[in-house]
């Protein structure tokens, strides 16, 4: 027999029973896990009346929105002039309510982009942007440059009231996406989970200091950087959204309710975009409750209520978050247990912390909890890359806060513009000195490359067997 045929023969034999193995199998994210929700519901340690707090502010945090509040569905007041979505459930609602972005990532997860229907709701005559879509993310658009060459940076809602049946004669047109978009002048933003973030509203600025100034030899040695966004006035860590850019849940709650859905609120008291035939309410839309107007409550009329029932929807808001636990891992295997000794070893957990402590709480056992986020919530330089060409605080144009890990086992989307659904892409993305940049027009910003702080740590995940590999994304996807 020829040498060709006889090898022919022999990978007929044994390839197969190779494969079955997995020896040969190239590694790849197995996607976000089925079964139940590993998260959505209360801290579990909460006591009757804070419970009591958390179910209500909980039912608030599902309202829709409208202009004046008078359609049946969307009783909540204040929408517009421009938004990104109607409810805080349309963006925070995978894998439960308070989650991140749904959309059609997988057969699992068959729940569209609510972005698309939202464009004509009530009459509304918005055109959907080409960057969302029914199987893609929930997204807000930020523009990085003004006409005139300055910086910009804030978010270009989406959409208008324009044509809507209860905003007649508003004539606010959309932002031109598409002129934008071809002048590379837009960056994306997805929602963050919002699982555990009372936790870590609770967690000094001592104990976040000292977590990242125990690291600082480990992470000098590769290349790895690290600073706090911290507020102007006190030099508190902020901590919550893409650039650490908001100090608290209530901060947090009161910018989303503004910015995304266009309700003005005590936090945010003006109306954004508020051209005079397009502001149908008096201001704040959104405010502390003198009379209770609950028809439920038997002290409807009154000036006394619940805690729930007397406070703004946004206090509200920040309540539901701060009392949600953090999300549940599933049990663990022998490859997600060698993921995650793996996943310390190459140093993904410099930044990604396995586990913090808070300080004293007001609410029941939520103090002295030690919590398992996996980030250290500072900001890291994450290179050319990545980089979006907007200021945030202290966050410069290539500068994140280290994403939070947990609950990533049930998330559809990742990085925070969304782009890719695929764990390990998303890690490859975090360097820019391994031939894998995935967007070079974004050089600009930073025209030096190997500028990613992450460079060491992807080098060491790409010198690991593919076996290797994909105990740390079975472990990442068990989170």
């Amino acid at each position: 027999m020829k040498q060709s045929k006889l090898l022919a023969v022999v990978l007929c034999l044994v390839l197969p029973a190779i494969l079955s193995t997995g020896a040969l199998q190239a590694q790849h994210d197995l996607g976000p896990r089925g079964g139940l929700p590993g998260a959505g519901g209360a801290f579990p340690t909460l006591n009757a009346n804070e419970q009591a707090f958390f179910n209500q502010a909980f039912l608030r945090f599902q309202e829709v929105q409208s202009v004046s509040g008078d359609i049946s569905g969307e009783d909540s007041e204040g929408l517009g002039p421009t938004f990104n979505g109607n409810s805080c459930t349309m963006c925070h609602a995978q894998p439960a309510i308070g989650g991140s972005s749904p959309g059609l990532a997988s057969p699992q997860n068959p729940i569209p982009n609510p972005q698309v229907a939202l464009a004509n709701l009530d009459g509304a005559i918005n055109s959907v942007p080409a960057f969302v879509t029914a199987s893609g993310p929930v997204r807000e658009a930020r523009f990085i440059q003004n006409p005139d060459g300055s910086p910009d940076g804030s978010v270009h809602d989406l959409y208008t009231i324009t044509g809507r049946t209860d905003a007649v004669g508003c004539t606010l047109a959309q932002p031109d996406f598409a002129q934008q978009l071809a002048k590379d002048n837009v960056i994306f933003r997805i929602p963050t989970p919002l699982f555990g973030l009372g936790l870590v509203e609770n967690t000094s600025d001592a104990t976040l200091r000292a977590n990242l100034a125990a690291t600082q030899t480990a992470r000098s040695g590769l290349g790895i950087g690290g600073s706090f966004n911290t507020n102007g006035n006190d030099n508190t860590i902020t901590r919550f959204g893409w650039k650490a850019q908001n100090k608290s849940l209530l901060i947090f709650a009161g910018e989303a309710y503004n910015v995304e859905q266009g309700v003005s609120n005590e936090l945010f008291p003006n109306e954004r975009s508020a051209i005079p035939s397009c502001v149908f309410n008096e201001m704040p839309e959104d405010s502390t409750n003198l009379v209770n107007g609950n028809s439920a409550s038997p002290n409807n009329g009154t000036a006394i209520g619940t805690a729930s029932e007397m406070l703004s929807d946004t206090a509200n808001f920040a309540a539901f978050i701060r009392l949600l636990a953090p999300p549940t891992p599933s049990p663990q295997t022998t490859s997600t247990l060698n993921g995650s000794t793996l996943f310390s070893s190459i140093g993904c957990a410099l930044c990604h912390s396995p586990s913090l402590t808070t300080g004293a709480s007001i609410f029941t056992s939520m103090g002295g909890v030690t919590y398992r986020p996996f980030s250290d919530f500072a900001l890291h330089h994450m290179g050319s890359g990545l980089a979006d060409g907007i200021n945030q605080g202290a966050a410069g144009p290539d500068q994140f806060r280290t994403a939070p890990l947990w609950g990533l086992g049930q998330r559809l989307f990742f990085l925070h513009d969304g782009r890719t659904a695929d764990v390990l892409q998303a890690i490859e993305t975090h360097a820019d000195c391994n031939g894998k940049i995935p967007d070079g027009n974004h050089d600009r910003f930073h025209p030096s490359k190997c500028s990613s702080e992450a460079n060491g740590v992807i080098n060491n995940f790409n010198a690991l067997s593919p076996s290797q590999q994909q105990d740390i994304l079975n472990f990442l996807r068990s989170l």
